[in-house]
Protein backbone atom coordinates (compact mmCIF):
# COMPACT_ATOMS: atom_id res chain seq x y z
CA UNK A 1 0.00 0.00 0.00
CA UNK A 2 1.32 3.42 -0.94
CA UNK A 3 2.23 5.53 2.05
CA UNK A 4 0.23 8.70 2.58
CA UNK A 5 1.71 12.10 3.48
CA UNK A 6 0.50 12.31 7.09
CA UNK A 7 0.89 15.16 9.53
CA UNK A 8 1.80 14.06 13.07
CA UNK A 9 -1.70 14.83 14.32
CA UNK A 10 -3.35 13.14 11.36
CA UNK A 11 -1.18 10.05 11.66
CA UNK A 12 -1.91 9.69 15.36
CA UNK A 13 -5.66 10.03 14.81
CA UNK A 14 -5.65 7.60 11.87
CA UNK A 15 -3.59 5.09 13.86
CA UNK A 16 -6.00 5.19 16.79
CA UNK A 17 -9.06 4.93 14.53
CA UNK A 18 -7.57 1.95 12.70
CA UNK A 19 -6.47 0.26 15.91
CA UNK A 20 -9.94 0.66 17.42
CA UNK A 21 -11.58 -1.05 14.45
CA UNK A 22 -9.02 -3.85 14.20
CA UNK A 23 -9.03 -4.49 17.95
CA UNK A 24 -12.81 -4.94 18.12
CA UNK A 25 -12.96 -6.92 14.88
CA UNK A 26 -9.93 -9.21 15.26
CA UNK A 27 -9.06 -9.20 18.96
CA UNK A 28 -5.95 -8.24 20.87
CA UNK A 29 -3.96 -11.35 20.03
CA UNK A 30 -4.34 -10.71 16.29
CA UNK A 31 -3.41 -7.03 16.54
CA UNK A 32 0.04 -6.06 15.32
CA UNK A 33 1.86 -2.84 14.59
CA UNK A 34 2.58 -4.08 11.08
CA UNK A 35 -1.09 -4.76 10.38
CA UNK A 36 -2.04 -1.35 11.72
CA UNK A 37 0.60 0.39 9.58
CA UNK A 38 -0.57 -1.46 6.49
CA UNK A 39 -4.17 -0.37 7.07
CA UNK A 40 -3.20 3.22 7.82
CA UNK A 41 -0.86 3.44 4.84
CA UNK A 42 2.37 4.32 6.62
CA UNK A 43 5.56 2.67 7.81
CA UNK A 44 5.73 0.77 11.09
CA UNK A 45 8.52 3.08 12.22
CA UNK A 46 6.20 6.07 11.78
CA UNK A 47 3.74 4.60 14.25
CA UNK A 48 6.52 3.79 16.71
CA UNK A 49 7.34 7.49 16.78
CA UNK A 50 3.98 8.03 18.49
CA UNK A 51 3.33 4.75 20.32
CA UNK A 52 5.79 2.36 21.96
CA UNK A 53 3.69 -0.68 21.05
CA UNK A 54 0.20 -2.06 20.75
CA UNK A 55 -0.41 -1.95 24.51
CA UNK A 56 0.19 1.78 24.52
CA UNK A 57 -2.21 2.07 21.60
CA UNK A 58 -4.90 0.18 23.51
CA UNK A 59 -4.30 2.33 26.59
CA UNK A 60 -4.62 5.48 24.49
CA UNK A 61 -7.95 4.25 23.12
CA UNK A 62 -9.28 3.50 26.60
CA UNK A 63 -8.18 6.93 27.78
CA UNK A 64 -9.75 8.60 24.74
CA UNK A 65 -13.05 6.79 25.30
CA UNK A 66 -13.22 7.70 28.97
CA UNK A 67 -12.36 11.32 28.20
CA UNK A 68 -15.27 11.50 25.75
CA UNK A 69 -17.59 9.94 28.31
CA UNK A 70 -16.39 12.25 31.11
CA UNK A 71 -17.16 15.35 29.06
CA UNK A 72 -20.74 14.10 28.63
CA UNK A 73 -21.22 13.07 32.25
CA UNK A 74 -19.75 16.28 33.65
CA UNK A 75 -22.25 18.28 31.61
CA UNK A 76 -25.16 16.07 32.66
CA UNK A 77 -24.22 16.49 36.33
CA UNK A 78 -24.75 20.25 35.99
CA UNK A 79 -28.20 19.93 34.41
CA UNK A 80 -31.18 21.51 36.20
CA UNK A 81 -33.49 19.36 38.26
CA UNK A 82 -33.43 17.29 41.43
CA UNK A 83 -30.54 14.96 42.26
CA UNK A 84 -32.72 11.99 41.30
CA UNK A 85 -33.50 13.60 37.95
CA UNK A 86 -29.80 14.21 37.32
CA UNK A 87 -29.07 10.62 38.28
CA UNK A 88 -31.66 9.47 35.76
CA UNK A 89 -30.12 11.72 33.11
CA UNK A 90 -26.69 10.29 33.88
CA UNK A 91 -28.04 6.77 33.41
CA UNK A 92 -29.67 7.66 30.11
CA UNK A 93 -26.54 9.38 28.81
CA UNK A 94 -24.53 6.29 29.74
CA UNK A 95 -26.72 3.99 27.67
CA UNK A 96 -26.77 6.47 24.79
CA UNK A 97 -22.99 6.78 24.84
CA UNK A 98 -22.47 3.02 24.88
CA UNK A 99 -24.83 2.37 21.99
CA UNK A 100 -23.56 5.30 19.91
CA UNK A 101 -19.87 4.44 20.49
CA UNK A 102 -19.86 0.66 20.45
CA UNK A 103 -16.20 0.21 19.52
CA UNK A 104 -15.08 2.55 22.27
CA UNK A 105 -17.46 0.91 24.73
CA UNK A 106 -16.19 -2.59 24.00
CA UNK A 107 -12.60 -1.45 24.46
CA UNK A 108 -13.39 0.52 27.64
CA UNK A 109 -15.54 -2.06 29.42
CA UNK A 110 -15.59 -5.40 27.62
CA UNK A 111 -12.05 -5.88 26.30
CA UNK A 112 -9.72 -7.87 28.56
CA UNK A 113 -6.59 -8.83 26.64
CA UNK A 114 -4.40 -11.47 28.18
CA UNK A 115 -0.71 -10.72 28.64
CA UNK A 116 -1.23 -6.99 28.10
CA UNK A 117 0.65 -4.41 30.12
CA UNK A 118 -1.08 -3.03 33.20
CA UNK A 119 -3.20 0.05 32.56
CA UNK A 120 -1.10 3.03 33.74
CA UNK A 121 -2.06 4.46 37.12
CA UNK A 122 -2.36 8.03 35.85
CA UNK A 123 -4.75 6.93 33.11
CA UNK A 124 -6.76 4.90 35.61
CA UNK A 125 -7.23 8.01 37.74
CA UNK A 126 -8.51 9.89 34.68
CA UNK A 127 -10.88 7.05 33.83
CA UNK A 128 -12.22 6.97 37.40
CA UNK A 129 -13.48 10.56 37.21
CA UNK A 130 -16.76 9.52 35.62
CA UNK A 131 -17.43 7.08 38.47
CA UNK A 132 -16.66 9.86 40.93
CA UNK A 133 -19.45 11.90 39.32
CA UNK A 134 -21.88 8.98 39.57
CA UNK A 135 -20.92 8.43 43.22
CA UNK A 136 -21.64 12.07 43.98
CA UNK A 137 -25.03 11.83 42.28
CA UNK A 138 -25.85 8.75 44.38
CA UNK A 139 -24.89 10.61 47.55
CA UNK A 140 -26.96 13.67 46.58
CA UNK A 141 -29.97 11.48 45.75
CA UNK A 142 -29.76 9.46 48.97
CA UNK A 143 -27.52 11.29 51.47
CA UNK A 144 -28.83 9.41 54.52
CA UNK A 145 -28.54 6.00 52.89
CA UNK A 146 -25.06 6.71 51.53
CA UNK A 147 -23.47 9.33 53.82
CA UNK A 148 -19.85 8.43 53.14
CA UNK A 149 -17.93 8.45 49.87
CA UNK A 150 -17.15 4.74 50.28
CA UNK A 151 -20.83 3.81 50.67
CA UNK A 152 -21.88 5.98 47.74
CA UNK A 153 -19.18 4.44 45.56
CA UNK A 154 -20.41 0.91 46.27
CA UNK A 155 -23.96 1.76 45.25
CA UNK A 156 -22.68 3.73 42.24
CA UNK A 157 -21.04 0.54 41.03
CA UNK A 158 -24.33 -1.30 41.50
CA UNK A 159 -26.04 1.32 39.33
CA UNK A 160 -23.22 1.02 36.81
CA UNK A 161 -23.61 -2.78 36.75
CA UNK A 162 -27.27 -2.39 35.80
CA UNK A 163 -26.45 0.04 33.00
CA UNK A 164 -23.53 -2.03 31.78
CA UNK A 165 -25.79 -5.05 31.61
CA UNK A 166 -28.22 -3.09 29.47
CA UNK A 167 -25.59 -1.84 27.04
CA UNK A 168 -23.67 -5.09 26.76
CA UNK A 169 -26.86 -7.09 26.23
CA UNK A 170 -27.86 -4.87 23.33
CA UNK A 171 -24.36 -4.71 21.81
CA UNK A 172 -24.06 -8.49 21.96
CA UNK A 173 -27.53 -8.86 20.40
CA UNK A 174 -28.66 -10.91 23.43
CA UNK A 175 -31.88 -9.03 24.13
CA UNK A 176 -34.99 -11.16 23.71
CA UNK A 177 -36.54 -10.14 20.39
CA UNK A 178 -39.96 -10.00 22.08
CA UNK A 179 -38.75 -7.10 24.24
CA UNK A 180 -38.90 -3.53 22.98
CA UNK A 181 -35.41 -2.06 23.31
CA UNK A 182 -36.55 1.45 24.27
CA UNK A 183 -38.87 0.06 26.95
CA UNK A 184 -36.04 -2.15 28.22
CA UNK A 185 -33.74 0.86 28.56
CA UNK A 186 -36.42 3.00 30.22
CA UNK A 187 -37.33 0.29 32.71
CA UNK A 188 -33.69 -0.31 33.64
CA UNK A 189 -33.01 3.38 34.24
CA UNK A 190 -36.18 3.74 36.29
CA UNK A 191 -35.21 0.68 38.35
CA UNK A 192 -31.73 2.07 39.09
CA UNK A 193 -33.03 5.47 40.16
CA UNK A 194 -36.02 4.15 42.12
CA UNK A 195 -33.83 1.64 43.97
CA UNK A 196 -31.56 4.48 45.07
CA UNK A 197 -34.50 6.58 46.24
CA UNK A 198 -36.14 3.65 48.06
CA UNK A 199 -32.98 3.04 50.06
CA UNK A 200 -33.05 6.68 51.16
CA UNK A 201 -36.74 6.46 52.10
CA UNK A 202 -36.12 3.25 54.04
CA UNK A 203 -33.25 4.89 55.91
CA UNK A 204 -30.87 2.09 54.92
Amino acid sequence: MQQQPWTDTGLRAATLDTTRTLLVRDGYENLSMRKIARQVGCSVSSIYEHFAGKDQLVHALIDEGFQRWYEIVAQAAEAPGTPAERLGLHCRRYVEFGLANREYYEIMYMHHPRFAERFPRELFRRAARSMDVLSQLVHETAPDAFPSAAEARIHAHVVWAILHGVVSTIIAARLDTRIDQAAYVDSSIRFAVDATRRMEAAGV
